[in-house]
């Protein structure tokens, strides 16, 4: 099936030629023409199987549509919600790369960047508004935004707004929002909270999944390395000598290794730049820029940071630690895959990190190959499992120590009194 199967107008086809696309993705070709109709959709889909265009290119020929049999008041039309800036400039930089010829007027607003020029051009005239809730919930505190003529929501990477206790700041907003709306839904994985949330704003949905969660491509190359959590740092810099790995990708749980990986790498003379919640727009945007124009060879980011990177060169990614939740480990790798490419990940594990590794391959349902022929390799019992009773004592020995220490201080400041 070709684009020009789908119904789609001919100024966005021309774009989509410009781009040298030709052929939709499947949820694309499942997602636009029930879109075109008007319904709401509830798509779960993995990153870079094609969903922005997916909900972008109908959204725009809607929109394009109303604008020549109607009088198109200068409001809102399309909010698209979304939980990270990166994200939310790779959505606006994809309706550029169609929106050439439609004369629709769009918008990115998010945090940590000066809302000046945001409000000025709000004040201008909006038919599509991009958009992080945070910065949304404060620019409608000050009345600069106004939904109440939105026919067009998108709430994307839905499952992101969950682990980032964004939910009550989406369900703010779309009190503000018109009841009549045609609403699309899309997120990777369907937690309990993510399908009530769907089934309180959808309206008769159609259903569409392509990728199933716990489901990675055949053509990443997965490995593990068992390694002690002092040497991981080691291992990071013996595998970057090979000098076949122009760039790479590196995963931390928290911003502190983040900051921390990107110290030691300096200390062996390679270049690392960090992205993470701390860090300001520009100096995100700056590292990510470096990255791809090599300047920078390694990019460490945290989960959340990294929603939204779009680097086509990069190939190698690396766990320096593996999450507690086995979603994330797919998350990250389907971060910055192509389908056509071979996709290499990596993964560092020490011993008190096996539980989240064995789970991981519980939900890939395959054993992920192991190096052993590495420096730092050290021998784990992936058998081994914290028990709950033992838990449960340190949590005790905890509050005991806790409690001995709170004694302590208080004799101290009776003999600093005497």
């Amino acid at each position: 099936m070709l684009f020009k199967d789908l119904d789609i107008i001919k100024p966005i086809l021309n774009a989509l030629d410009k781009q040298g696309y030709k052929s939709p993705t499947p949820i694309q070709e499942k997602a636009i023409p029930y879109i075109l109709d008007g319904r709401d959709v509830l798509g779960a889909a993995q990153t870079w199987t094609g969903k922005t265009a997916a909900f972008a290119i109908p959204t725009l020929q809607l929109l394009s549509r109303e604008k020549e049999l109607s009088n198109f008041s200068r409001a809102i039309k399309c909010l698209i919600l979304t939980p990270t800036r990166e994200l939310a400039i790779q959505i606006e930089d994809n309706i550029k790369q169609y929106w050439a010829e439609l004369w629709l007027r769009h918008l990115v607003i998010f945090g940590w960047v000066n809302q000046s020029s945001q409000v000025r051009k709000l004040k201008a005239w909006v038919d599509i508004l991009v958009a992080t809730p945070w910065r949304l919930l404060d620019l409608m505190q000050q009345w600069y935004v106004d939904l109440k003529k939105v026919e067009i929501f998108t709430l994307d990477e839905a499952d992101r707004m969950l682990n980032m206790w964004f939910i009550n700041d989406v369900k703010k907003v779309l009190k503000k929002l018109p009841s009549k709306r045609q609403t699309l839904f899309f997120s990777a994985t369907m937690p309990k909270e993510i399908a009530s949330l769907a089934d309180s704003i959808l309206n008769n949905p159609i259903k569409i999944e392509i990728t199933p969660v716990s489901s990675t491509a055949d053509t990443v190359k997965q490995s593990v390395f068992f390694v002690s959590t002092w040497n991981k740092k080691h291992l990071l810099a013996e595998i970057l000598i090979n000098k076949n790995i122009k760039s790479i990708l590196v995963f931390t749980r928290t911003k502190h290794w983040a900051d921390r990986v990107v110290k030691d790498l300096a200390k062996v003379w390679v270049i690392a730049e960090a992205i993470h919640g701390n860090k300001s727009q520009n100096a995100r945007q700056r590292a990510l820029n470096n990255l791809k124009s090599w300047e920078t060879r390694v990019l460490v980011a945290t989960d959340i940071a990294a929603r939204g990177i779009d680097i086509d060169d990069l190939k190698y990614m690396i766990n320096y630690d593996i999450s507690n939740e086995p979603e994330t480990y797919v998350h990250r790798i389907w971060r910055t895959w192509r389908a056509w490419k071979d996709w290499i990940a990596y993964s560092f594990c020490n011993q008190e990190e096996v539980e989240y590794l064995l789970g991981v391959q519980k939900m890939l349902w395959k054993k992920i190959p192991v190096v052993t022929d590495h420096p730092f390799a050290i021998e784990v019992d992936e058998s081994i499992k914290a028990p709950k009773k033992q838990q449960r004592g340190w949590r005790r020995n905890w509050n005991a120590n806790t409690e001995a220490n709170r004694k302590r201080n208080i004799r101290r400041r009776k003999n600093r009194r005497v």
